[in-house]
C-alpha cells in the first residue's frame, strides 16, 4: 500500500501562528508509526515570499519521509529555488520550478502552475512539454499522480474560481495521451475538495493557515476565510488495483 501526505497552503509569514500550525502537522506525520511513500506541499508555501520567510519555512519542512514541494501565487520561484531548495538560480532564476519523485511502484510530478507578479495559475509549455517527457519516460503499467498548487476547474468557490488555472485544455489533452496519469492533485482553494479533470480525480488537499468560507455558509469576522478552524491535510492511498482513495485529517495545534 502506497500512502502519500499531501499538504498546502502553510503560508509561513514571520509571526507565530502560520508556524505553529506548520510545525504541527509536520509532527503528525513525524509521528506516525507508518513510512509514508511521500510528502507534498502543493504551494502558497512563504505567504511574501521574502527570503526570510523561506527561511522559516526549510526548519519547518523537515521529515523522515521524502518531501517535495510546487510553489503558488504567493510564492517567487527564485527566493524558494534558492533559500528553500538550495539550489542555484542560475541565469534563468524565474524558470518554473517543477520537481519529479520515482518511488517503488509510482511517479509523482509537482508542475509549477504559478504565474509570476499574478494570482492566477497557468502551466507554461515548458512545464507541459517536462511533464509530457516524465510520463513517456514512466511504464505504461506504472501510476504516475500529477500535482500543482491551482485546480483547473472551478470549485463553485468564486473567490478561488476566479484566480484558478487556466489553459487547462493542453493539461487535459496531455492527460489523453497518457492513460497512467492516474490523479491530479492541488491546493490554492483552502478546503478539502473532490472532483473530475480529463476523466480523473482531481483531489484538493485543505488549507493549514486556514479554510476557505464556502459561499453558502454564514459570514464571519473575515470575508473570505475562518481562521478558528484546525490545520488539516490529506492522505492518499495508491491500492494495487490502481485506484487512489483520500482521507483527509485535521491536526490538533
Amino acid at each position: 500500500m502506497i500512502v502519500i501526505a499531501h499538504v498546502s497552503d502553510i503560508h509561513v509569514d514571520l509571526e507565530r501562528r502560520s508556524a505553529d500550525r506548520t510545525r504541527a502537522v509536520m509532527r503528525h506525520l513525524e509521528d506516525l508509526p507508518y513510512d509514508l511513500a511521500a510528502v507534498l506541499v502543493t504551494g502558497d508555501i512563504a505567504d511574501h515570499a521574502s527570503p526570510d520567510e523561506y527561511a522559516v519555512v526549510r526548519e519547518l519542512l523537515t521529515s523522515r519521509h521524502p518531501l517535495l514541494v510546487c510553489p503558488g501565487n504567493h510564492d517567487d520561484r527564485a527566493v524558494l529555488r534558492k533559500v528553500l531548495l538550495s539550489e542555484e538560480t542560475g541565469t534563468r532564476p524565474y524558470a518554473p520550478v517543477n520537481q519529479v519523485f520515482r518511488g517503488e511502484g509510482f511517479v509523482i510530478a509537482l508542475c509549477d502552475s504559478s504565474v509570476p507578479g499574478k494570482d492566477e495559475g497557468h502551466l507554461e509549455d515548458e512545464t507541459i512539454d517536462w511533464l509530457d517527457g516524465v510520463l513517456d519516460a514512466t511504464q505504461r503499467e506504472v501510476p504516475v499522480l500529477v500535482g500543482f498548487h491551482h485546480p483547473p476547474v472551478p470549485l463553485h468557490i468564486p473567490y478561488v474560481d476566479g484566480i484558478r488555472q487556466f489553459g487547462e485544455e493542453r493539461l487535459s489533452a496531455l492527460a489523453d495521451r497518457h492513460p497512467h496519469l492516474t490523479a491530479f492533485l492541488a491546493g490554492h482553494a483552502h478546503t478539502a475538495a473532490a472532483t473530475t479533470f480529463a476523466g480523473r480525480p482531481l483531489l484538493v488537499a485543505p488549507g493549514v493557515v486556514s479554510t476557505i468560507r464556502l459561499p453558502w455558509e454564514r459570514p464571519g469576522t473575515h470575508p473570505h476565510v475562518h481562521l478558528d478552524q484546525p490545520p488539516a491535510l490529506a492522505f492518499h492511498v495508491l491500492g494495487g488495483d490502481g485506484r487512489v482513495t483520500t482521507h483527509y485529517r485535521t491536526v490538533t495545534v
